[in-house]
């Protein structure tokens, strides 16, 4: 027999513990303590482990057997992968907001296609950018100019050609950057019935939508859509330049065509079928829409490439300037739209926080903004260095559109506010997070003695900054808000007055200090691009580091791509069935299985457990800790994450559920309500068994035989806690 199917050969009426790592580095080997592992089952990429037979230190703990799971390197990369997560974290924030929508049925059709719209605006201001640098600031301002083109062989080569030659040989770097998201996103996946048990049940919440692969056929639709949508974006910029020229029958045509295919794609997107899982003829639509396309690309080139005649070529590339804000305004009207029907469908309990609901408009716009500030910035350093350093502020030949310089201007006051506003809110909340870390302090600590003043003002200040992740959810809104706000700015750029003189006429702010504020705001976006990138290759290389950076692109590659289809790959897509099919197996080999999840790691169990069939999970019990469920899962996807579906996972397990949460944990906490002021239970017993506070730290004092006290864990597991033993211990008897 095989030494890997041995060791993952479960014993009959024995007891697996399946511990699941949260967003972290961490190796089989810290997440089982022992430093003797073997892998049995899975890959390299997402695997489980067990201790490694004749280990000195046993795998066994209380008669338990230890296994893990190990998935970190699902979402994880190359040197590639990190380049391609600062192209795809618009992308990726946009896919976010589909799921972020609130919990009433009656608004999803609306908020579905006003985020698939607003994805496809996306996919075209990433065709404008690249169209707006090769095109417009390249081939048609600074091959128009001798000084541009003066010291620079790579480019004066095609100087004084026609612009027909120009913008030909230049719109292959549009059709290369379209090329790679397409080619990024067309990664194959395995077939879902690897990974699904056969009497796996269709359970009526939509978290089970995670687990399952009947979002590919929707991936592929929208590719299609959008790979469409990109090619005809292109093939009307390159007509609008053709169409100064004087318009011809063969132009007006191919305008038409290409208008007639855009407008397509967006009612394509906006049709309930496109999400049907077996939908043959609307498969062959969206596929002959995009090969239609790229045959009418190919004939726009061809058509811009033969015209020999001389064209206008002064005041940028024909048309360009009133696309990209013509695009911007209609992204403020789907997000304005978007606003307003969250705000009509928003929960109105008296008891459900303001924001609630609002994550969809606050990813949206942060997809946005993002995308345009990235877009702008690229412009203003390729017109940059054009320039020769001089200022691109100034109306020179070769700098940017206006409107990507309002863009920056926009991002950078929709920043500041934003910092001004979290920053007193900071401080006038400190008193009341004081005072009631003060009150957990007095309850866990009452015989402290006077030593212990330093170390109690540590602990109290851990407390008072944990409670301020409530907050950031109304802040992320706010900023929404600002930069909703400020996209409407680039409708300035339709003015013939630079930025700096319009203020300084109007505000009384000097140009120079307008400019100025420019100049910095484009620093500071490039600075975060760079951050970025420098972030991504020290996440997927030191494995500390991605405790911190990893954060971010873990979550939101988490949920399934229902919006825009170049954002990352859902590695819950094959988590989750990977998990369902080992804990079955478990199972039907005559063993009982305690689940066991840290921080992110309990929503890949929650959203199993939901795709267990019943006999399975009548022989499972659940044991979180430092979960997100309800204090950060339920604020920002209600319509997936809510009291109705945290019930429903407890009672799966009928309810032989536990969850350990410290005050000192920023990220996890409850996962049903806590008690009320009066001291009456929020819920009724069988609930209230489930939540389990730990203390943090253990001490204020150094113990015996230490000069130190106990550390402040925090968020950190809590597998090293007595709890967690006496959990496992308490759920392992009531399955025995």
């Amino acid at each position: 027999m095989d030494q890997r199917e041995a060791a993952g050969r479960a014993g009959p009426d024995g007891v697996v513990q399946l511990r699941v790592h949260g967003v972290s580095a961490i190796g089989p080997e810290d997440l089982l303590d022992r430093p003797d592992v073997q892998q049995v089952a899975g890959d390299h990429r997402g695997g489980f482990y067990r201790v490694r037979p004749g280990n000195h230190e046993g795998g066994e703990t209380d008669g338990v057997t230890l296994e893990a799971y190990r998935w970190n390197n699902l979402p994880a990369g190359n040197a590639l992968r990190t380049l391609a997560m600062v192209i795809l974290l618009p992308f990726m924030l946009i896919n976010l907001a589909i799921w972020m929508r609130p919990a009433g049925a009656g608004s999803d059709p609306v908020i579905k296609a006003l985020c698939r719209l607003l994805a496809l605006t996306l996919t075209g201001m990433y065709v404008l950018s690249m169209v707006g640098i090769a095109l417009d600031v390249i081939a048609w301002k600074c091959m128009s100019s001798p000084e541009c083109l003066a010291g620079r062989s790579w480019l004066s080569w095609l100087g004084g050609r026609p612009a027909g030659l120009r913008l030909a040989v230049l719109a292959l770097a549009p059709i290369a950057a379209i090329s790679l998201v397409w080619g990024l996103s067309a990664r194959p996946a395995l077939p879902f019935h690897v990974f699904r048990a056969a009497d796996q049940p269709l359970a009526a919440h939509r978290l089970t939508a995670v687990g399952r692969w009947d979002n590919e056929p929707l991936v592929g639709r929208l590719r299609s859509i959008h790979v469409a949508a990109a090619f005809a974006t292109l093939d009307l910029s390159l007509l609008g330049a053709r169409a100064a020229q004087g318009l011809s029958i063969g132009t007006v045509a191919l305008t038409a065509v290409a208008g007639l295919l855009l407008v397509t794609c967006a009612v394509l997107l906006c049709t309930p079928p496109l999400t049907a899982p077996m939908e043959g003829r609307l498969d062959r639509l969206v596929s002959a829409l995009r090969t239609v396309t790229l045959g009418l690309t190919v004939l726009v080139w061809i058509h811009v490439l033969t015209s020999s005649a001389s064209w206008p070529e002064r005041n940028g590339l024909p048309g360009y300037n009133l696309t990209v804000v013509g695009l911007f305004i209609g992204q403020a009207v789907l997000l304005a739209a978007l606003g307003a029907v969250l705000f009509w469908h928003r929960d109105r309990r008296s008891d459900a926080a303001p924001s609630l609901g609002f994550g969809a408009l606050a990813a949206s716009v942060a997809a946005i903004s993002l995308a345009l500030t990235f877009s702008a910035e690229l412009a203003y350093r390729v017109a940059d260095v054009l320039n020769r350093g001089a200022p691109t502020a100034e109306a020179l030949i070769t700098s940017p559109p206006r409107a990507c310089v309002w863009v920056i201007l926009g991002f950078t006051l929709a920043v500041l506010v934003t910092l001004v506003v979290a920053g007193i809110d900071s401080l006038a909340s400190r008193p009341g997070r004081i005072r009631a870390a003060s009150a957990i302090l007095a309850r866990d600590f009452p015989d402290a003695p006077a030593d212990a003043t330093p170390r109690l003002r540590q602990v109290r200040k851990a407390i008072a900054h944990a409670r301020f992740t409530e907050r950031l959810v109304p802040i992320a809104v706010l900023y929404a808000c600002l930069a909703g706000i400020g996209m409407t700015m680039v409708a300035l750029g339709l003015l013939p007055t630079p930025p700096g003189e319009l203020i300084q006429r109007y505000v009384g702010l000097p140009a120079s200090f307008v400019d100025f504020g420019i100049g910095v705001g484009s620093y500071l976006i490039a600075a975060i691009i760079v951050g970025l990138v420098i972030g991504g290759i020290f996440a997927y290389r030191t494995p500390g580091f991605r405790r911190y950076v990893g954060v971010l692109w873990d979550l939101g590659t988490f949920w399934p791509r229902a919006a825009h289809p170049f954002a990352p790959p859902c590695y819950a897509e094959r988590a989750v069935p990977e998990l369902t099919c080992r804990i079955t197996h478990l199972v039907d080999s005559g063993n009982t299985v305690v689940l066991t999840g840290h921080s992110h790691g309990s929503v890949l169990l929650a959203a199993t457990v939901l795709q267990l069939p019943p006999r399975v999970t009548d022989r499972v019990a659940l044991l979180t800790h430092g979960s997100p469920l309800r204090r950060l899962y339920a604020r920002l996807f209600p319509a997936y994450v809510n009291d109705e579906v945290i019930h429903e996972i407890a009672d799966r397990v009928d309810w032989r559920w536990v969850n350990l949460w410290r005050d000192t944990d920023p990220i996890g906490g409850r996962v049903f309500p806590p008690q009320r002021p009066d001291g009456a239970p929020a819920a009724p017993d069988q609930q209230a068994t489930v939540d389990r506070r730990l203390r943090d730290p253990n001490g204020v004092t150094a113990p015996a035989g230490d000069i130190f006290p106990p550390p402040i864990k925090g968020h950190s597991p809590c597998e090293a806690d007595g709890a967690f033993d006496e959990a496992v211990r308490d759920l392992a008897g009531g399955l025995r």
